[in-house]
């Protein structure tokens, strides 16, 4: 299944110094750059052409041109050495500097751990100060009886011991020599051996300090490395136009801060070669070689250093490691994301009149986006006119486009017929923020947009830009046009629910529409036919609203019985409109009269329905019409579940259709309508005055309680701020009457009724009260606002509700930093995770209920996931679903229908695909409602879908007068610290065994001792201070379950439980974050990143293998191992289940790269290159970083096949 790569692997190792010179050119000697007077460059210096190659093309550097020659052979200009070649060879070629003294490379020193102070078992600052020559050690001790080999001597006692015993007598070196010298004399095969002699009879404290030294060393030892490389003898040099030289207009010269890093380093090199020379004293080059090491550290890694090389105003000079690091670094801004041509950006505002897959594009823009289409268009056009042949040249046909010529026009005309372009909104949050569309052409300078699609890009019109790109590749715009059009992309990822819900005037429109009003002029007037009521509306006999009678035989839909077909229908002229909307082809939709589910699924209800027969004596219809109640008109959810309905019944290409109708039919009649509002429509209610006087005589009899001193001041102050709460929920309630039965009247209420903008808590505080306001720092003050806004506020309550204003617009933007931060790291875990097989055959599952706190209903768990276990109806016994069968929705409505109240399906966190999920673990792609496919990147799904809602979530915990159990971590904060798997802020006591609770006693500093026994032992725990025990005596309790108030740490949870049991808890408490916002996410997408968070053990005894105890691996290599144990039969290694935070997971993964680009750049790369790391670019990220296809969804099809199917086809 994999596609074919250019690159099987990617390694990376430690160069040696002989590698260094073999990628060289020639030797760096002098620090000049470029002739100032000249503007040659120097020989010899960094911009030395004999070294790295002509700066002109063919052009040596003494003039001679090879323009004459022809370009075959390579050949050198005997005067002055140039290689007569492309310029462009200056960004390969490399140089280098032979370094007059060895020096360290900073990676290995300073990034913690140490590796090189691991590998000679020294402290970090000991091997500091030997590399800095502040102090010296012993590499031979000769014969000097108290010297040891690898003892550190000061200065002092340094010149101590030659004064005693000569200096020929013992060798103590300082400096890079000295590390080199100790690194070149460890054995390393021998090391390792002993220290796993000494492993096994270490105690605890030394075990962990050995594990550590053990695995850099056999890292080493394995990987082909030499320790000794990690001092340098050599530096390569970056090839010049990788660091360029330019002149400005004053004829001053802007230069790459890496030259002058270079420029310090050949000074130093040079003035320490000089002293060797001159024999100069000892101190002197002891000095110079120690500000070589410096100014080599200051190339490598300028950053780490506390002595910063800096240039003007402080900047610290950009030195190798900062190119790489960061949002800037080479990996975040050159490898992962790239600027692409064929690209425009505008304001958008709204097309109404837009076809769900168009987007009008500017012409002037398209002009320029589809240039190089144009020109090849004219001269073809050009090509093929018989008369004259080709007249038009290449200059001329960009002319032409330039001037806007109609020959230009006419051919942009044709080609952005067929050719769709992508639109993109920033922030791209989820997949939808990318969507392509067929551009139509308009005047003006604004990109138009349906109004449809808002949602899914979360634009508006008040000035928002989103960007256009052009697909260029025939390959790119088949995908544009299959996977990412418009029309195509109605359901969101996130939850499966249509994402296209109409909203604001639509909304309005279709709800003014379906009002049925009583004792309107003509009201049970009964029509022969939709015509003749058309011919009443026109002629002002009927409104939209008036309740009429039409034989329900006259509409020809199947799905009125034939009993109803016999009889009228009791039914308004605007829901005739409203039922215009739906495909008129099988499966019909309903006559859609009320705004129910059974409705909308099954028929028109009965009672709708009447006949002659049904009149009493004396009736007229129009006192039997009186006797039906009228329908609710239709609100946005009622629009958005008949979306639903009808994408289940048509698929995709009618829904958009259907979707159009519905937003044509809501602009027309929002406009026709008239709804406008005054202030006027805001009414105070009646029992404002009654409220407010008894919250005040409440407060009063507290005050008067505080005064006595039978109440403390925190107590009263809750009882207050209860009371305020009290009363604004009872103006909420009288609110909420008002707003039921004005809403045909009142134009304010029914904007918010019809769920087109405005809820009851704006009403509330319109013509309610505002209520109680929070201080800065979170606490809710006892003084409420008694105005509403339409009485308008007092200068105090003003200034009382400026805090929470404030505050509001602080949490938003921190918020939305915050978000996409957590979105980053979600990525970044489950990037590689694809759908890879079909069935892992696992026989693992999990069983799944309703969670009632959460209230997710048992369908939304179990709708598009696989049984494992057969479902059997409670009460007949009957197996209703065999296990192995994929649950549609109606599948799921039968089983909820028979009151199953649990089903074992197949779960991600029990997938046992090698790479990747299997289709039956995985269930239906959410966005299309299909069984998900082979490749499909459901890691990033998930990632984007738990992401993308997180702006929603609140940021804040909230106070409440003090509470503690209140003070809960609640929303985004919530959220990080599951996925972290950090310690909860208030953490729940838990039970390590299963058993029962014997004994619970107060002790005097209000903590609790509970004793827990079973059959085999007795716990104790003592609870923290002022936590409350929530287990009674004699309660059964299992391992794993909370003992106290709080919340369950994950990490305690999987030491005393079940892998499974920690899924499920993590799975289960991120669920109610989300949903106590109101926000809907599939359990498939957070299993993901749990199964993520736990998919490396840890070693906790080797077995036969030569594991460490204490290393950490994937499950996968742990599969190999297990299965080389069999093969060779020896003892297994036991490990235990690791729970890591999801930015731990990232760092830990197999891919060297993909770590690099995620956190901690240069110690990624340091680990890897020690352990000389194989990327096999498995991830998506590794492969975007190479320039590669992803493998996954289109990127996994094999080349080959596809040319052969198009053969087959001619």
């Amino acid at each position: 299944m994999k596609h074919k790569n250019k690159y099987k692997y990617i390694q990376i190792g430690i160069a040696s110094p002989d590698e260094i010179r073999s990628w060289s050119y020639g030797e760096v000697k002098k620090h000049e750059t470029i002739n100032y007077r000249t503007l040659k460059p120097e020989r010899d210096g960094l911009f030395c052409e004999v070294i790295f190659g002509p700066t002109k093309d063919y052009q040596c550097a003494c003039g001679k041109s090879r323009r004459s020659v022809t370009p075959k052979g390579e050949t050198k200009c005997e005067r002055c050495g140039v290689e007569l070649t492309e310029s462009k060879v200056r960004r390969e070629r490399m140089g280098h500097i032979e370094l007059a003294a060895p020096v360290v490379h900073t990676w290995f020193l300073k990034n913690i751990p140490s590796k090189i102070a691991l590998m000679l078992d020294m402290k970090t600052k000991e091997v500091e100060e030997i590399v800095y020559l502040a102090s010296y050690i012993v590499v031979d001790p000769g014969t000097v009886d108290i010297l040891q080999k690898g003892q550190i001597l000061t200065e002092q006692e340094h010149s101590q011991f030659q004064r005693e015993f000569g200096s020929s007598k013992f060798k103590a070196l300082t400096g890079a020599e000295a590390i080199k010298k100790l690194l070149q004399d460890l054995d390393l095969k021998e090391t390792i051996e002993q220290l796993r002699e000494e492993l096994k009879k270490a105690t605890k404290q030394k075990r962990e300090k050995l594990i550590k030294r053990l695995d850099v060393i056999e890292a080493i030892y394995q990987s082909g490395n030499k320790p000794e490389w990690m001092v340098m003898e050599v530096i390569p040099v970056l090839p010049p136009d990788l660091r360029p030289m330019v002149q400005l207009d004053g004829g001053r010269f802007a230069t790459t801060d890496l030259n002058d890093l270079y420029r310090r380093i050949l000074n130093r090199n040079n003035r320490l070669r000089k002293q060797y020379e001159q024999r100069a004293p000892g101190l002197i080059t002891k000095n110079e070689k120690r500000m070589l090491q410096e100014a080599v550290d200051a190339l490598i890694d300028n950053s780490k250093r506390n002595k910063k090389v800096v240039v003007e105003r402080n900047r610290p000079l950009k030195s190798l490691s900062d190119l790489l690091r960061g949002k800037q670094g080479r990996f975040r801004q050159n490898l992962l994301g790239k600027r692409v041509d064929y690209s425009g950006r505008s304001v958008i505002v709204v097309g109404p009149d837009l076809k769900m897959y168009q987007c009008g594009i500017p012409r002037e823009m398209a002009l320029i986006l589809f240039k190089p289409f144009i020109i090849n268009a004219i001269l073809k056009r050009d090509a093929d006119n018989p008369e004259g042949g080709n007249r038009i040249s290449l200059k001329r046909a960009k002319e032409m486009i330039e001037a806007g010529d109609p020959i230009a026009m006419t051919e942009l005309e044709k080609i952005v017929v067929e050719h769709p372009v992508l639109l993109n909104r920033a922030p791209t949050l989820h997949r939808l923020g990318i969507q392509a569309f067929e551009p139509k052409l308009v005047e003006g300078k604004a990109i138009r947009l349906h109004p449809l699609v808002t949602p899914a890009f979360n634009a508006d019109f008040d000035g928002d830009q989103m960007a256009v790109h052009v697909p260029l590749s025939e390959e790119a715009q088949a995908e544009a046009r299959l996977l990412m059009l418009a029309s195509k992309n109605i359901l969101a990822p996130k939850d499966g629910k249509p994402i296209v819900t109409p909203s604001q005037d639509m909304v309005l429109g279709n709800y003014y529409l379906t009002i049925e009003k009583r004792g309107e002029p003509n009201e049970g007037k009964v029509f022969s036919s939709v015509s003749e009521i058309e011919l009443a509306y026109e002629n002002n006999e009927i409104t939209f609203h008036t309740r009429i009678l039409v034989p329900a035989k006259s509409f020809n839909n199947p799905h009125f019985t034939p009993e109803q077909q016999k009889k009228y229908l009791v039914t308004t002229y605007g829901k005739i409109i409203f039922n215009t909307i739906f495909p008129q082809e099988p499966p019909y939709v309903p006559y859609i009269n009320e705004a129910t589910a059974e409705n909308l699924t099954e028929k028109t209800p009965d009672k709708y329905f009447v006949s002659a027969r049904d009149l009493k004596p004396g009736e007229t219809f129009r006192d039997l019409i009186d006797r039906i109640e009228s329908p609710h008109p239709f609100r946005k959810k009622f629009l958005s579940q008949i979306i639903a309905e009808v994408f289940k019944k048509f698929k995709l290409a009618e829904t958009s259709k259907t979707l159009d109708r519905m937003k044509d039919l809501g602009f027309k009649y929002s406009t026709v309508s008239g709804i406008t509002i005054a202030a006027s429509d805001i009414r105070v209610v009646d029992v404002k005055k009654e409220v407010l006087r008894e919250a005040e005589e409440k407060v009063e009899k507290y005050d008067a309680l505080y005064r006595k001193g039978f109440m403390t001041k925190k107590e009263r102050s809750q009882r207050v701020i209860e009371v305020w709460q009290m009363a604004k929920e009872k103006l909420e309630n009288a609110i909420h009457g008002e707003v039921e039965k004005n809403f045909a009247t009142n134009h304010l209420y029914m904007m918010s009724d019809s769920g087109a903008r405005g809820n009851i808590a704006n009403f509330v505080q319109l013509s309610g009260m505002r209520g109680i306001m929070a201080k800065p720092n979170g606490e809710i003050m006892d003084i409420p606002i008694r105005a509403s806004f339409r009485e308008g506020l007092t200068m105090s309550e003003f200034f009382i509700s400026t805090h929470g204003a404030r505050k509001g617009s602080t949490d938003t933007a921190l918020k939305t930093a915050e978000s996409g931060y957590l979105t980053r790291r979600l990525v970044d875990v489950s990037q590689d995770v694809t759908v890879t097989e079909e069935d892992c055959g696992t026989d693992k599952g999990m069983v799944v209920s309703a969670i009632e706190e959460s209230n997710i209903p048992l369908y939304d768990r179990i709708r598009g996931r696989f049984t494992n276990k057969p479902v059997i109806n409670p009460t007949t016994g009957e197996v209703m679903v065999p296990a192995q069968t994929y649950i549609d929705d109606d599948l799921a409505e039968r089983i909820v229908k028979a009151c199953v109240k649990e089903v074992e399906i197949r779960t991600l966190l029990t997938c046992d695909s090698r790479s990747g999920v299997c289709v039956h673990c995985y269930g239906s792609d959410l966005s299309t409602g299909d069984i998900v496919e082979i490749g499909e990147v459901v890691g990033i799904i998930a990632a984007q879908s738990i992401g993308e809602p997180g702006t929603q979530l609140t940021m804040r915990t909230f106070h409440s007068g003090g509470v503690a159990a209140e003070d809960i971590t609640q929303g985004l904060p919530r959220i990080q610290e599951l996925f972290e798997a950090r310690s909860p802020k208030i953490k729940a006591t838990i039970s390590e065994i299963d058993g029962i609770v014997t004994s619970i006693r107060h002790d005097k500093d209000n903590r609790f001792e509970i004793k827990i026994k079973n059959s085999l032992e007795e716990k104790t725990y003592l609870t923290e201070f002022g936590k409350i025990p929530i287990v009674h005596e004699r309660d059964r309790v299992k391992a794993g379950q909370p003992l106290t108030e709080g919340m369950i740490h994950p990490k305690e949870l999987l030491r005393v439980s079940t892998v499974d049991e920690v899924g499920k808890y993590i799975l289960k408490e991120v669920q109610k974050v989300y949903r106590s916002q109101g926000v809907e996410i599939a359990d498939k997408h957070i299993e993901i990143i749990i199964r993520q968070m736990l998919q490396k053990v840890i070693v906790v005894h080797e077995g036969g293998t030569n594991l460490l105890p204490g290393t950490q691996i994937s499950k996968n290599e742990l599969y190999d191992i297990v299965a080389d144990c069999q093969k060779k039969g020896i003892e297994m290694p036991v490990v235990k289940s690791l729970l890591l935070g999801i930015t731990r997971a990232s760092l830990k993964s197999d891919s060297f790269l993909s770590a690099a680009s995620f956190q901690e750049t240069t110690r990624v790369l340091t680990e890897a290159a020690i352990r000389g790391k194989k990327d096999y670019l498995e991830g998506l990220k590794e492969n975007i970083i190479i320039g590669g296809l992803i493998p996954a969804g289109t990127g996994i099809v094999d080349a080959d096949y596809v040319v052969e199917n198009e053969d087959d086809e001619e």
